[in-house]
């Protein structure tokens, strides 16, 4: 089969032919169609993620299965699917208790600690695929149903997370990257006021397309004043940070109301201080968000089949452009999501 491999970090994909895979028992091989591409993926492939090479990258699938292996039941030639991105083990007490990625046998990730959806085939245990229901129409639009298990079902569960209520205000650092502007999509599905904190001007106009109220220009460091001043003094109610340095992360607390949390996401988190004294009197909370689970990326499915929401996908791209998409994902030219088109 064709496949983009990557032989160490910060080089370029290589097309190659490798053999095609074959299913082991409670393993299934599904013929990719579409798989997205994001920052996750190219944070592996700049280094800044330390995984093994070689490797095939790539999670945000649209396939179909070819195979099972002995032992599967839960899948069978024809299905259709995507790709749960946590190798949990499906059987711990957190599978079982609906906290998948906080699985206590986590294998990593797909794409990142096996081989993903950069080629024809891909080979994963039967459980990590996920079946998409018949409403959603993955033949017509293969890229928009692949980026919905990150894209949208992270947004999804910062919603649930937070606990986040209509008419609340939430403010959104990073808004204009491909999470962000979805989590601005999802804020507004939920009649929030959404405020877009965003440095890039290029995005501004795209952040009050898709949703944002009002626009905060981060670049001259007066976030917290310019959030409280468009909040009356009050503070936001919720602050999901998609960028996670010291400093977005402190201008998220410090720009919090009374009841006010702040959403942590990325894996670029870094240490910052809490004014401890304020949260106490604030009873302010800091939540950290970690991927979905297989329930929320169900209940997403079931919103983008009924079209109240709907994933943004700008660029696609056959496989064999893996390297020119990338470089836009990594100098921040996508708006949205960008996926390869491999079948």
């Amino acid at each position: 089969m064709k496949a983009m491999l990557l032989r160490g970090p910060n080089t370029p994909f290589e097309l190659v032919k490798v053999p095609d895979p074959t299913p082991g028992p409670g393993e299934a091989i599904a013929r990719v169609i579409t798989c997205g591409s994001g920052l996750t993926i190219q944070h592996a492939k700049a280094g800044r993620r330390k995984i093994e090479f070689p490797r095939i990258i790539g999670h945000e699938i649209t396939a179909e299965i070819v195979a099972v292996g002995a032992g599967v039941t839960s899948l069978k030639v024809g299905d259709a699917v995507t790709s749960y991105f946590y190798l949990n083990c499906g059987h711990c007490r957190q599978c079982y208790s609906n906290l998948e990625p906080l699985c206590d046998h986590s294998g990593g990730n797909v794409g990142l600690e096996c081989d993903g959806g950069y080629a024809e085939y891909i080979k994963l245990p039967a459980h990590i695929f996920i079946k998409y229901p018949e409403t959603l129409d993955y033949k017509g639009h293969p890229a928009e149903m692949g980026v919905i298990t990150d894209a949208l079902a992270t947004p999804y569960k910062v919603l649930r997370r937070a606990q986040i209520k209509p008419g609340e205000t939430v403010a959104v650092f990073g808004a204009g990257g491909g999470i962000g502007i979805h989590q601005v999509m999802m804020a507004k599905w939920a009649n929030e006021r959404v405020i877009a904190v965003e440095t890039a001007p290029k995005k501004f106009e795209t952040c009050r397309k898709y949703g944002a109220d009002e626009v905060v220009d981060a670049r001259d460091g007066h976030v917290v004043e310019a959030l409280r001043d468009l909040t009356k003094g009050e503070g936001v109610d919720v602050a999901v940070d998609y960028v996670c340095t010291a400093a977005t992360l402190e201008a998220g607390i410090q720009a919090l109301g009374r009841s006010g949390r702040l959403v942590i996401l990325g894996g670029a988190a870094k240490p910052f201080t809490v004014p401890a004294r304020d949260m106490l009197t604030n009873e302010q909370s800091i939540l950290g968000s970690r991927y979905v689970t297989r329930r929320e990326i169900l209940d997403v499915f079931d919103l983008v089949s009924r079209r109240e929401i709907w994933p943004l996908v700008t660029d696609i791209r056959p496989l064999e452009q893996a390297e020119a998409l990338h470089d836009c994902v990594e100098k921040g030219r996508v708006i949205g999501r960008a996926a390869l088109r491999i079948a």
